[in-house]
């Protein structure tokens, strides 16, 4: 009986650790979910960006945090996820956002 409740624990701990490794691979960059990211990828990947922005971008957009962005501007976080850092800073002016564009 002992034996089949430590089976039961390991079994446990490996789904649990399982569900904690697939929660990891989610990317959230200066507060823009994976899902935000996605949805503006395409406003803000060169040499064809979509403008407008889509809805689901722009409201990413609203609760981003653009002064950690231009922390990245000259690193190759942003290059190396496909987004254009100067394309990525005017989301909030081709969004309408009332969030000032921030100078980096």
């Amino acid at each position: 009986m002992m034996g089949m409740g430590k089976r039961q624990l390991v079994v446990l701990l490996l789904v649990v650790m399982a569900a904690l490794f697939e929660g990891s691979r989610a990317v959230t960059v200066c507060d823009i979910s994976d899902e935000g990211l996605t949805a503006c990828k395409p406003s803000v990947t060169k040499p064809d960006p979509v403008d407008p922005p889509s809805a689901d971008c722009c409201k990413a957009v609203s609760g981003a945090n653009f002064t950690c962005l231009c922390s990245y501007k000259n690193s190759y976080l942003l290059p190396y996820l496909g987004i254009d850092p100067d394309l990525a800073i005017a989301l909030p002016s081709k969004c309408n956002l009332s969030i000032p564009t921030p100078t980096c």
